[in-house]
């Protein structure tokens, strides 16, 4: 029997991944699993994204970088309008099935912790939040001790005659990527020397304003669904989401805005 859509898409075993814990069911589970479920969905595509964007970096691929970014901030934009039906669902639509959840939290999603580490965004201490031994931490204990997406970028820098510090060529990965001010003088030289970098340089710009675009979107949907309370599972909620509200992730980038 040929293959068919179906079957390729596993579309059966899809449908039956939504199960809800509300009993009587909650008309809303249903939503907010579903939701849930595709932002897992696009953080997977996201980190595909990120490793080939490394790899652009790293052998000088200017167009095949482009592209990639240009995609990348396609799939963030689809994160932010997902907020959108996700706010249609009142406080107290949440608050049917809410307890349901027990210790279940946006803020285990382990994709979006990888994203944040392969964006050069490393915390240590949210490894104290995954289970020992458990195949997650595996990954982001992995992810940790990676060059990142930015220290990738350094070497695309290099091909460009950029003089990269030792403290960056050699610095400690499995801390936060911070802003450096030799790499801010030799970005700032490239945006007036080569045009089809700078291209390169706003489209950087522009995913990393998009991201900040949807942690702004995310806190004021949890705010505005469970105002101050802890978020579930004993998390921090708004406080928490809030530390990272306007993290950038390419500052050198922003840094430079004042040079022109």
């Amino acid at each position: 029997m040929p293959l068919n859509y179906s079957e390729y898409l596993k579309v059966q075993q899809l449908l039956e991944l939504q199960v809800l814990r509300s009993d009587p069911p909650e008309h809303d589970e249903t939503l907010f699993i579903i939701i849930h479920q595709v932002y897992e969905l696009w953080f997977k595509q996201l980190l595909h994204e990120f490793e080939r964007l490394k790899v652009e970096f790293c052998s000088n691929d200017l167009y095949g970088a482009i592209h990639r970014l240009q995609r990348a901030r396609t799939i963030m934009k689809t994160l932010v309008s997902q907020l959108d039906i996700l706010e249609t669902m009142t406080p107290m639509s949440f608050a049917s099935f809410r307890d349901r959840l027990e210790e279940a939290s946006g803020f285990q999603s382990i994709q979006f912790r990888e994203m944040e580490f392969v964006l050069g965004y490393k915390r240590a201490t949210m490894l104290e939040f995954v289970p020992k031994d458990s195949p997650a931490r595996a990954i982001l204990e992995r992810r940790l001790k990676e060059r990142t997406v930015v220290d990738c970028f350094y070497d695309f820098l290099a091909h460009h005659g950029v003089t990269i510090p030792d403290e960056l060529k050699n610095r400690d990965v499995t801390q936060s990527t911070e802003p450096n001010e030799t790499i801010q003088k030799g970005i700032s030289r490239l945006y007036r020397e080569k045009p089809e970098l700078a291209i390169l340089f706003e489209q950087m710009v522009d995913y990393d304003e998009g991201q900040q675009e949807w942690r702004y979107r995310h806190v004021k949907m949890v705010e505005r669904t469970i105002g101050n309370k802890q978020g579930t599972g004993g998390s921090m909620g708004v406080a928490f989401l809030k530390q990272s509200l306007f993290k950038s992730i390419f500052p050198d980038l922003w840094a430079v805005r004042h040079d022109f």
